[in-house]
Order: structure tokens, then C-alpha cells, then sequence
């Protein structure tokens, strides 16, 4: 100890000192820095972003197609935000994809420490296994899949299925606690179909609840229920239903979002961005954007976003804007 008081002793100036701290690995937190650590507003990183269902879809097509269940059983586009260096963030913290199914198909059970769900876009006879009970997956349907849950699809309907799916992924890999596991038999056996499950909401109870809750609207959100769910805490599912013509009063808030239009058509404004969309598109609004929705026709929207996580943390926040 008393050698390496002797050594520091020696130093003459604070090019000396930021050299010999640099060999023990720190740096001085007192000298400006290219890149400061701290900032007075939200600055992402990520852009405000749209994906067209119509443009999209004939390609999902033709993966059916052109890609067997021997090559990709989940047969899926990855929506990545489009930031130089990013290959599959959709948001900060979440992942989006479009998946499709052919008829007849099945996708073998995994689990995952990531928690993820499907908001269920054109399916008739789709229906996922979790933890050893099945669940269908009909059109307008959100199916949940809380981490480390088995969870495999299968197909017994006629036509190619389409939904999008949402995980926490990038969350899941920044924090690290990453797990992954293929099930020993392949596929869930002797599986059980649960008729009522808090995993699988209905397309015709959420529109029950919005009817029901119809004439409580916000002028910022609309008229909307909260599906989220305790076994996914990191995913908070908002649906909206916006009548023609309606639009909201700006605002900005303190999460990351992923819109998925159910039903309907319109316009967004996220920050300088402008985007039409129309059933299926999907829509990323990063964090602190300024969010305006104009609605052109009855629409009905699931909004997925980490506000529940952000208001865990203590840094959730929301602001009104011109």
C-alpha cells in the first residue's frame, strides 16, 4: 500500500493522473466527453417508423412458398427499426415480426425467458400450445406467451394464417438474463384446449370492453382498455378505439411504442414523420416522440409499449403538446 502511495505522489499534472487511472481502467468523470452521460430530455436513438401489411403480405406469401417448416418453422419477418447498425430492434426494448402458417403446418415447442405474444391479424383452425394447453388463435385475438412458458402453433384451418408477434427481446439482451430451450419432445403432448384462458384475448371481448367502456374517452387515447397482463411485466397492451374523423390532442410520453392497426385507417404523426396506414401496418414511435393520431375511418388499435416498465422504474413521464 504504501509503494503505491509513494508512486501516485509523483504525479505533476492531470495528464499524468488520467494516464495512470486509464492502466486501471477508469476514466475521469470530470473532463467532458464526446459523449455526455446524461441529457435533459429523452434523446432515442431509434426512428419513428411504419411497415405496410399490404406491402409486405404478398412476400409473406411467397415465403410460404419458397421456405419449408424444414428450413424455418417460425416463418417470419424481423421488423427492424431502420438505424444504421440495427438488424432486429423494432423499438428500444421490444421486437416486432409478421409471421405466417400454412395449413397443415406445425412449429415445434420452445420456451424462452423473453416474454412475448400475437396479435392475431387473418386466421381461421391456428391455435398455440402453452404449457400443455392450446389455445386458438382466431383473427383479431392477442395470445400471450409469458416467459419461460413451452409454447409451440399448428395449423388445421384452410388458408395461410398471418399474425404479428411482439417479444421483449432487446430488453432481455441488454439486461442479459438470455435462456432459451427446445422441448425434449419436440411437440407438447397429450395437450388439453383451454375455452376460457387469461393467456388468449378474445377479438369479441375486447370489443365488449371497449363498448363497454365507450363513453369514457380520452382526448389523448381515445376510448381504450388496458389488456395488460402480471405474467408479462414488461409488455404493456393498451387497445383503442377511434371513430371516424376522431383525432387526439398531441402529446409525448416516456415509453416505447408499437401500433398495430386491427381495424380501420388513417394517418400518424410521430415526431417529423408522417405515415398512412391501414389494417395490418405496424408502427414504431420511440421514446419521447411527439404522438398525433387522425383517424379516416372506425378504427381499432393495439398499442404494445414498455410504459409498465418505465413506470416500475420511477421514470415514466407525460406531456401535452401544441
Amino acid at each position: 500500500m504504501l509503494k503505491g502511495i509513494d508512486k501516485t505522489s509523483t504525479l505533476v499534472d492531470q495528464t499524468a493522473l488520467i494516464e495512470r487511472i486509464a492502466d486501471l481502467n477508469c476514466t475521469p468523470g470530470w473532463i467532458p466527453r464526446q459523449q455526455p452521460l446524461m441529457w435533459p430530455e429523452p434523446r432515442p436513438e431509434l426512428l419513428p417508423a411504419h411497415w405496410s401489411y399490404a406491402a409486405i403480405k404478398p412476400d409473406l406469401l411467397a415465403a410460404g412458398r419458397l421456405i419449408g417448416t424444414d428450413q424455418a418453422e417460425r416463418r417470419n419477418f424481423v421488423l427492424r427499426n431502420p438505424v444504421p447498425g440495427n438488424d432486429y430492434a423494432t423499438t428500444r426494448t421490444l421486437v416486432g415480426a409478421y409471421q405466417s402458417m400454412l395449413p397443415g403446418e406445425r412449429a415445434r415447442s420452445h420456451r424462452h425467458s423473453s416474454h412475448a405474444l400475437r396479435v392475431i391479424l387473418e386466421s381461421q383452425g391456428c391455435y398455440s400450445i402453452v404449457n400443455g394447453k392450446r389455445h386458438p388463435m382466431e383473427s383479431g385475438d392477442i395470445v400471450l406467451t409469458p416467459g419461460g412458458h413451452w409454447h409451440g402453433h399448428g395449423h388445421e384451418g384452410g388458408e395461410q394464417a398471418y399474425w404479428f408477434d411482439c417479444l421483449d427481446l432487446p430488453l432481455v439482451r441488454l439486461l442479459e438474463p438470455m435462456t432459451a430451450q427446445e422441448h425434449p419432445l419436440g411437440w407438447e403432448r397429450e395437450v388439453m384446449t383451454e375455452t376460457r384462458s387469461p393467456l388468449r384475448l378474445t377479438w369479441a371481448s375486447t370489443l365488449q370492453l371497449l363498448e363497454a367502456c365507450s363513453s369514457d374517452s380520452s382526448e389523448y387515447f381515445g376510448t381504450a382498455v388496458d389488456l395488460s397482463s402480471p405474467l408479462m411485466p414488461t409488455i404493456s397492451i393498451r387497445v383503442h378505439r377511434w371513430a371516424r374523423d376522431w383525432s387526439n390532442r398531441p402529446y409525448r410520453h416516456f415509453a416505447n411504442t408499437i401500433y398495430v392497426v386491427l381495424r380501420g385507417a388513417g394517418r400518424s404523426e410521430i415526431g417529423q414523420a408522417i405515415f398512412n396506414w391501414s389494417f395490418g401496418d405496424v408502427i414504431a414511435a420511440p421514446m419521447g416522440a411527439r404522438i398525433h393520431h387522425q383517424a379516416d375511418a372506425e378504427t381499432v388499435m393495439v398499442a404494445l409499449s414498455d410504459e409498465s416498465l418505465m413506470r416500475f422504474c420511477g421514470y415514466y413521464d407525460f406531456h401535452q403538446c401544441d
